[in-house]
């Protein structure tokens, strides 16, 4: 073999080992994710299909003042048909708590939602929407959805009261309870050495309803 020969021949061996044991298989490396330490074919990793959502139910959270289930359904209602929307109130004052529950006709315009929405600055606030996942969905969750809470008017309540019609025993228990605060507010004035008066209260006493006699025909 001549010195021509034997240098075309090392120069194909150091192709051969520079080249990985994809291409010495035949395998092309764009088929290939990943090749084994080892040698050998390399293998393809499986292709993973996105999975659906079947979920329509949308959590809301940091709900700005103002924002309620009106303007809430006018907003939202420009991705999609709403079927349910709850605010969650106070059951005593109906004040909001700053986060609802939405839920869409369709789980595609929820994802979009989702997607679209979380951590939109809204009035100062950033929106928290989450999706919600259908197993994880309490039964109660749109309890009293369709309800629009009243507010109560306690001053007319108070004023109902006080003006209600008290029989002997209620108006001498009102009475008494009135003339103790009244011993104990001028103890805390003599304690204070202060030198004042009080004014007596006027109606301690309530005067015993007549009993009108009826002559006998």
């Amino acid at each position: 073999m001549g010195v021509k020969a034997k240098k075309a021949m090392k120069k194909s061996l150091k192709k051969a080992s520079a080249q990985p044991p994809a291409l010495l298989s035949g395998s092309k490396t764009e088929d290939v994710d990943f090749l084994p330490l080892e040698g050998g074919p390399g293998h393809k990793l499986p292709v993973e299909k996105p999975s659906k959502s079947a979920s329509t139910v949308l959590y809301i959270g940091r709900i700005p003042h103002g924002f309620y289930e009106k303007e809430i359904e006018g907003y939202f209602s420009q991705f999609g048909t709403i079927k349910r929307l709850r605010i969650a109130r106070n059951k005593r004052t109906g004040k909001s708590k700053h986060f609802g529950f939405i839920q869409f006709e369709s789980p595609e315009v929820a994802k979009i939602v989702a997607e679209t929405m979380h951590n939109y600055l809204l009035f100062e606030h950033l929106l928290q929407v989450h999706l919600i996942p259908p197993e994880h969905v309490h039964p109660k969750i749109w309890k009293g959805f369709n309800y629009r809470y009243k507010p109560l008017d306690r001053v007319q309540v108070q004023r109902k009261n006080h003006n209600k019609e008290r029989t002997l025993e209620e108006h001498k228990k009102l009475v008494n309870g009135i003339m103790q605060r009244d011993k104990k507010r001028r103890k805390k004035i003599e304690a204070a050495g202060i030198d004042y008066e009080c004014p007596d209260i006027v109606g301690d006493t309530q005067a015993v309803p007549k009993k009108i006699r009826f002559d006998e025909e």
